[in-house]
């Protein structure tokens, strides 16, 4: 009986625990795992706030371009470089500024073109700033985004006349982490008619 009670107790004796040398290997191993992790979550966090966050806005910002432009009349802007509505301000303002870029014929419709997608050298009277908000501001010096529009006279087939291409562009002034100097941007593009 005694041998079975020495065989017994060395069992117990060989299960107790864990030695201080196999803890810290345990804890070694979770620390070169985590470190790993950590490295990906920071580029996770950096690729969410550029493409997620930023890009969506600047989807946003350009669409809401897009509908201010829209809403105009398609020879707004007048005849041979008269005034038209000035959409870089917000609620725009009639007679003041740039809008569809006008017709060189009025009553027929006959289309011009106007503005620029360069956001390096924007064409006055087609670009606005926005802060982090999407509000417009009037300086250069504190926007987060720039808005740059465009009208062109599409060549379209035989038949078809009296149109112009909006096109929109807003892009962010920076971006989070590094996206090889990517900056994110938005275009988008749309089609009007002539008289509406």
């Amino acid at each position: 009986m005694k041998s079975r009670n020495v065989l017994l107790s060395r069992r117990r004796k060989s299960q107790a625990g864990l030695s201080l040398m196999e803890t810290m290997v345990a804890l070694g191993m979770l620390l070169v795992v985590a470190s790993g992790v950590v490295g990906l979550a920071a580029m996770a966090v950096s690729t969410t706030e550029t493409q997620g966050h930023l890009a969506a806005r600047t989807a946003e910002y350009a669409q809401d371009k897009m509908e201010q432009l829209l809403a105009l009349k398609f020879c707004d802007g007048g005849t041979n470089g008269t005034s038209g509505t000035d959409t870089t301000q917000f609620p725009a303002v009639v007679g003041s500024g740039t809008g569809l870029a006008g017709c060189s014929d009025m009553v027929n419709g006959v289309p011009q073109a106007g503005g620029g997608l360069s956001v390096t050298a924007p064409t006055t009277g087609y670009v606005d700033y926005l802060d982090a908000s999407g509000n417009l501001v009037a300086s250069t010096a504190n926007w987060e985004y720039i808005r740059v529009w465009q009208i062109t006279v599409p060549t379209v087939p035989a038949g078809v006349t009296h149109l112009k291409q909006i096109s929109v562009l807003a892009q962010a002034r920076k971006a989070v982490g590094s996206n090889n100097g990517l900056l994110p941007q938005s275009t988008a593009v749309a089609l009007k008619t002539f008289p509406f």
